[in-house]
């Protein structure tokens, strides 16, 4: 169990991209963010109180999050270093980077001497099974992306709160490390074998029978030449009966990869449904969300509208703009089995 309240940790970040774990918490549980700690030359911020570790401790912080994602989620010597401060003053230390907390023995020992502890949330399960394709019942919605880190967790994470707003049972399921911080629970998929993904994902979303909605996080992008196994693993596993669409609109070419241009949403869509349906038969699109924090508001309304014009679906910022686009086409396409004769909108 991680302890909270967190100091949520931005060294020296300037990528704002690359700080998503930490910005996640914030926004997603407030309540157990008591502040940020950043260098004096990082220039981004939470709008979060900056503290030093001991002033953090002081008001009640139990965990540093090392909530950063640089290229390969590695741990490097600044990281260590304030990790070590932040031992020394107090604080346990949760990561979600692919080098392990428990690997450093410079922490692995300050953790020992200060009587602290160390977790490394992309840990994945060691009982994880292969995935089977069997058929399962229940309702499950996956988001999909032209590219990585587009905007999924945050539209998966709308929705459950605007379908739950609505009378709907919904679920978020966390597949990357700030959906676990933030729910509590889920699989570190990209640290999961490949032979094992589509059944870490049947395993985080098994079988239900009440009507409810298990809203999955999508992961990576099948056009990103970096991470589409991953994408392609969790669409078998998903079994979804809905797809979400998600973009960054304004973002020139895939992530960490200049040489390669953003895919069309059209062909996205369809690549993305093309693959669903080897698990899936019957899966179909509900909705687009765009992440439209750079645009001015008449240009995100005025290109909301374009995209669903172009596309025949609901198109939305869902942290902007709300999800009911999105909730109305869900409930218009899977009425018989969503209890929709008790909700109001």
């Amino acid at each position: 169990m991680i302890r909270s309240p967190y100091l949520l940790y931005l060294g020296h970040s300037n990528d704002e991209v690359g700080i998503k774990t930490s910005r996640g918490l914030a926004v997603f549980r407030p309540e157990a963010c008591v502040g940020e700690f950043r260098h004096d030359d990082c220039g981004l911020t939470l709008d979060l109180p900056r503290m030093t570790f001991a002033e953090a401790v002081a008001a009640g912080a139990k965990t540093l999050v090392l909530g950063i994602a640089n290229a390969g989620g590695k741990l490097g010597d600044d990281l260590v270093r304030d990790a070590i401060a932040a031992i020394e003053a107090g604080l346990d230390v949760a990561s979600g980077l692919h080098n392990r907390l428990r690997d450093e023995p410079s922490l692995v020992a300050a953790a020992a001497r200060h009587g602290r502890l160390l977790h490394d949330v992309r840990d994945p399960r060691p009982d994880l099974p292969i995935g089977t394709g069997k058929p399962r019942a229940g309702l499950r919605l996956l988001t999909v992306g032209t590219d990585c880190s587009v905007g999924k967790m945050y539209a998966t994470l709308c929705l459950e709160r605007g379908m739950r707003a609505r009378g709907l049972t919904a679920d978020f399921r966390a597949t990357g490390q700030t959906g676990i911080l933030i729910a509590g629970s889920g699989v570190p998929l990209d640290a999961v074998v490949a032979d094992f993904i589509s059944g870490a994902i049947e395993q985080i979303s098994p079988a239900r029978d009440d009507d409810g909605w298990d809203l999955i996080e999508g992961q990576g992008s099948l056009f990103h030449p970096s991470f589409a196994g991953v994408s392609t693993g969790l669409l078998h596993g998903a079994q979804a009966d809905a797809l979400v669409l998600c973009h960054d609109p304004v973002r020139e070419h895939m992530r960490g990869l200049p040489h390669y241009a953003m895919p069309g949403l059209a062909e996205t869509l369809e690549a993305n449904l093309r693959v669903a349906r080897l698990t899936s038969p019957d899966v179909r699109a509900v909705g687009v969300a765009l992440n439209t924090s750079k645009l001015t508001t008449a240009q995100a309304e005025r290109l909301c509208a374009d995209t669903s014009d172009a596309l025949g679906l609901p198109c939305t910022d869902p942290f902007a703009m709300g999800v009911d686009p999105i909730i109305d086409r869900i409930i218009a396409c899977f009425a018989p089995s969503s209890r929709v004769a008790t909700l109001t909108h």
